[in-house]
């Protein structure tokens, strides 16, 4: 179980996220038209997945901006964006901020997804949130970049992510 820190204090999360080399676990999200989606619809692709609190947050929001930026210039690569928020507030968000190159997901009705990447919040203001994470997914489905951001008010290391996209989509 690990710990990060939500504006300086200690909070516990569920499970462990997921480390280099291992394979990412199964998960079923919700799209924005509420259909189930599975890592499988994604296959041949490299994914970064983006795991925010909620887009609703000013970090989040600038993270979502900044990944949709990005995704654009990658090569057989998708950046997902999951978080707890209903797909309705997701695509709200996409479209007022002109967000054409990332695919949300909403694990509002996937509890386990946090346990799984260990991202659940289990104590604080935030719990049953997800705490800030970034993996890369390869193609092979194993990850090949982690990183749980241990102050949840803080962004992501996006340069680490996004040359991990990119040396798994030249691989």
């Amino acid at each position: 179980m690990a710990t990060v820190t939500f504006k300086g204090s200690p909070v516990r999360l569920a499970g462990e996220l997921p480390s280099v080399g291992s394979v990412a676990p199964p998960f079923c999200l919700a799209a924005a038209d509420l259909a189930d989606v599975e890592p499988s619809r994604f296959a041949g692709k490299v994914c970064i997945l983006s795991i925010v609190p909620s887009l609703d947050t000013s970090v989040c929001a600038a993270s979502a901006r900044r990944f949709n930026e990005a995704a654009g210039r990658l090569r057989d690569t998708l950046v997902i964006n999951i978080s707890m928020d209903l797909p309705f507030a997701q695509k709200r968000f996409c479209d007022a901020e002109k967000l054409a190159h990332i695919v949300t997901l909403s694990a509002f009705r996937s509890p386990e997804f946090g346990r799984a990447y260990g991202v659940r919040i289990e104590e604080g203001p935030l719990a049953g949130l997800l705490a800030r994470a970034v993996l890369v997914v390869g193609r092979d489905g194993r990850v090949v970049h982690s990183q749980l951001v241990p102050e949840i008010a803080q962004e992501p290391d996006y340069e680490a992510a996004l040359a991990a996209a990119r040396a798994a989509a030249a691989a």
